[in-house]
């Protein structure tokens, strides 16, 4: 006599869709294809400070090993909870430097989850919708850059010319931070560099009493 005991095992242990090589193949190759055109799109949309290579890898090889990790939750119930468990242990520390990165991580997992249920059509539709927002918002070329302006001073005297220097230059200057250490002042600015224009750095130099003044690109990070 069959108990309900019997059909819940039955239905746990033998539910599986039927597996196609052919199709996870399709699949697999699909997700290859998208993460290489991925990592080729991170690459030239990339406007961080330092391009990290093995990163843009681990794009392609993620949007895969998601495609080849659904394919087998979706082939049998019990591998998908067994899944499930494994996967709740695993712990990402990875610090993402750039809010950009973010956006491409996802978009592997989302390629691999969506190939790996057989949509193909929404993956590749999809992609190409993503490449065309990346390319408008990042492809408007700025002929002023951001910098940050470090300067070192002995005195006040030096800090009125350096100031009326660079607003002369600049027009809006942000102060983003003043400390005086043993009455010299040690001033941070954020200003707009048209063009990478930077001959100013050689008139700020000549000014008796600057000890130091270092021009850096900036991120939009707060320094300090």
């Amino acid at each position: 006599m069959t108990t309900f005991t019997d059909i819940i095992k039955k239905s746990f242990l033998e539910a599986s869709s039927d597996f196609s090589i052919a199709a996870a193949s399709v699949s697999l190759l699909s997700a290859l294809f998208i993460g290489l055109f991925i990592f080729f799109i991170y690459k030239k949309t990339y406007a961080g400070v330092m391009y990290s290579k093995p990163f843009n890898t681990s794009l392609v090889l993620l949007s895969v090993l998601t495609t080849f990790v659904i394919l087998a939750v979706t082939s049998n119930v019990v591998l998908s909870l067994g899944m499930v468990g494994a996967l709740s242990i695993v712990r990402f520390r990875t610090a993402i430097k750039e809010p950009l990165d973010l956006v491409f991580l996802f978009w592997s997992i989302s390629v691999g989850i969506i190939l790996g249920a057989g949509l193909y059509s929404l993956a590749f539709l999809g992609s190409a919708f993503i490449t065309v927002i990346l390319l408008v918002l990042t492809g408007k070329v700025d002929s002023s850059a951001p910098y940050i302006l470090m300067l070192q001073l002995e005195n006040e005297n030096a800090e009125l010319q350096a100031t009326e220097i660079i607003k002369n230059r600049f027009g809006k200057v942000i102060v983003k931070s003043k400390s005086i250490t043993g009455g010299q002042p040690e001033l941070i600015y954020e200003v707009k560099v048209k063009n990478n224009e930077t001959s100013f750095m050689n008139e700020l130099s000549a000014i008796e009493g600057i000890q130091s003044a270092t021009l850096v690109s900036y991120n939009g990070n707060q320094a300090g």
